[in-house]
């Protein structure tokens, strides 16, 4: 905010490439990957001296015996993602955008529940408790559901206040229908299941993304994919010309949530540095959550929230898996779908190397990426 509205005021009248989106982005990806990337030795050896470190505890002792190189690794170091992503935001996004505005909120709010529920499990184990779950999963839940419904109401009754019409539906504001790929005009959506949806999407994505985060590299790899398509989405459906030839809806003012975007990827990649094999720290759920939040709300404000089960394929597989195990478990008494669960485990116990398991995960997901991109020119 602080650069562009200088920038702004030093060459008002005069059109100059800070003033696109694309351009801010590009610099706010490049800001972030250097803080992330110069920053991680210090903050990880902060974490080191507070001896905030991951104890990873499986329920299979075979299990347990692969991941215990992990041991002591520092955890919580989403804080160098969100923290350069906010720093970012300040510095090259317009925060007179309402949808800037709000995705900050959504990197805040749970970021400090994914740090509170890092630090309890922290707690817990230097406690010796046999349990180093953390906060109760009704609690989270609580603060998610929590999140979906502010999101969903602020985008609801001020989304409207610039809204266009439709590129598809003809009559209905863009904010108000349901992208649907290979259908057209799209589904109209009342209040009752907007919000719905909107909770339901920012539930599922900060979870999701959550459960992926068990292997060096596998979450920050995978969220680093799936934001290069919405980067491509959002800048569509943020340009009305590309709406309307893509016959996506178009969304005003949402083209400014391209600089998050370009943020978090750089982030991402600058934390990769770090996060990959061997991994010298790790995101935890105060990384996992706020990223995965972050973007279910781009496709929320984007429309494209059925986009995100293609692009995020690799996040459904992780937690269907978890849903399906545990649904198994409990109806037949013990048996199991998996030899583990979240996914990635599965492979793992079936004799996969982590690097491995990672590098076939990335590519999954990269071809989720680009299924999701080639579903932009089927309608």
């Amino acid at each position: 905010m602080v650069i562009y509205h200088l920038f702004h005021y030093l060459t008002e009248g005069k059109h100059y490439a800070y003033e696109n989106s694309l351009f801010r982005a590009t610099v706010a990806g490049l800001f972030c990957f250097l803080v992330v990337l110069l920053s991680g030795p210090a903050v990880i050896r902060v974490l080191l001296r507070f001896k905030i470190g991951d104890r990873p505890e499986f329920d299979r002792a075979d299990l347990n015996e692969l991941m215990k190189s992990k041991a002591n690794v520092p955890t919580m170091g989403g804080i160098l993602i969100i923290g350069a992503m906010i720093a970012a935001a300040l510095l090259f996004a317009d925060l007179t955008n309402f949808y800037v505005v709000m995705g900050l909120v959504t990197l805040l709010w749970l970021g400090v529940l994914g740090g509170v529920d890092d630090a309890l499990k922290i707690r817990a184990a230097r406690r010796g408790e046999r349990r180093r779950d953390g906060l109760r999963t009704a609690e989270k839940l609580l603060f998610q559901l929590g999140l979906g419904v502010v999101l969903g109401t602020f985008i609801f009754r001020y989304g409207g206040e610039n809204h266009a019409i439709s590129a598809v539906s003809g009559a209905m504001p863009s904010y108000r229908i349901l992208d649907v790929p290979f259908y057209k005009p799209g589904i109209a959506l009342g209040v009752v299941s907007f919000m719905l949806i909107t909770v339901l999407v920012m539930t599922a994505s900060s979870n999701a993304v959550n459960l992926t985060d068990g292997l060096d590299g596998l979450a920050a790899g995978c969220a680093a994919l799936c934001t290069v398509v919405f980067l491509a989405l959002t800048f569509i459906v943020g340009t009305e010309s590309a709406a309307r030839r893509l016959l996506l809806p178009h969304v005003p003012l949402s083209l400014e949530l391209v600089v998050l975007l370009g943020a978090m990827l750089g982030a991402l990649l600058g934390f990769l540095w770090h996060n990959c094999h061997q991994a010298t720290v790790f995101m935890g759920d105060t990384g996992s959550l706020p990223l995965g939040g972050l973007l279910g709300y781009v496709a929320v404000v984007t429309r494209q929230e059925l986009m995100l089960f293609i692009a995020g394929g690799v996040f459904v597989i992780e937690a269907l898996s978890v849903i399906l195990q545990v649904s198994y478990f409990k109806m037949t008494g013990g048996k199991r779908i998996f030899a583990c669960s979240p996914l990635h485990h599965h492979f793992q116990m079936r004799g996969w190397t982590e690097p491995k398991t990672v590098v076939r995960f990335w590519l999954i997901a990269a071809l989720c990426g680009g299924a999701a991109l080639a579903t932009i020119k089927l309608r």
